[in-house]
């Protein structure tokens, strides 16, 4: 068993990144809320940690490590329309 996250959420993505942390971005809760929100999970001692929030809240992105050690997260859905905007963790 693992720690839990600090906000329930679906709709969201996780990255590996190259530290071995793992990067959960947006998504959304069971009220329709839309996450910009990030956590950051250490499998080694298997806690969450809030971390950075991005500009938009979005549930059903797309999440991409980059080979420079960054998370590009684009386009999803959030507040009733799909977006076309993209941010870099």
């Amino acid at each position: 068993m693992t720690g839990s996250m600090n906000f329930a959420r679906g709709y969201h993505t996780a990255s590996i990144l190259p530290n071995g942390l793992v990067l959960v971005v947006g998504g959304t809760n069971s009220s329709g809320v839309y996450f910009n929100s990030t956590e950051l999970y250490n499998p080694s001692t298997s806690t969450w940690t809030t971390t950075g929030s991005m500009n938009a809240g979005r549930d059903i992105h797309t999440a991409s490590a980059l080979a420079n050690g960054k998370v590009l997260v684009a386009g999803g859905y959030g507040n009733g329309s799909y977006l076309t905007s993209a941010e870099l963790y």
